[in-house]
């Protein structure tokens, strides 16, 4: 009987860690993914944006960075860590830096608008390089190197 019950008190807690690990991989996606679309459909949107001088999109391309920033701590819980995430430890060891970072983002995000706002031509350029400096800022302290698939 004994056996029995350490079974059931066995399966249940393998439940508990799978279903835990689940979320963690389901948060680790989702900021990916944030992330990803602050590169991809910002960040990179932005640069061809410069080139073309086409300065609404610009505007619109660096709110959406706003926008993710402002979402971004809620996509890292404590611990949210795999194999597969790059984030590093050092960001629950030092919340109070790490997330000090989004806004940091934010800001220079929103100077880029401003700038286009005024079709800023020189502050433009000078916006977007202080907009990619804040976001290497937090990535080179708190995120680790790529891993393999």
């Amino acid at each position: 009987m004994h056996a029995l019950k350490f079974l059931r008190l066995g399966f249940l807690f393998s439940v508990v860690i799978s279903s835990q690990a689940f979320a963690q991989e389901e948060e680790i996606l989702k900021r990916r993914l944030l992330m990803e679309s602050n590169n991809d459909a910002a960040t990179k949107a932005i640069r061809e944006a410069i080139k073309e001088k086409n300065f609404p999109e610009i505007q619109v391309k660096a709110k959406v960075v706003m926008e993710n920033m402002d979402k971004v701590l809620d996509f890292f819980p404590k611990g949210s860590t795999s194999e597969k995430s790059r984030a590093k430890p050092e960001i629950w060891e030092k919340w109070d830096e790490f997330s000090q970072h989004p806004g940091k983002v934010k800001k220079a995000a929103q100077e880029l608008a401003d700038a286009a706002k005024s079709k800023d031509e020189a502050g433009v350029g000078a916006k977007y390089k202080a907009l990619g400096e804040a976001c290497a800022a937090c990535h080179t302290t708190f995120r680790g190197p790529r891993k393999g698939s």
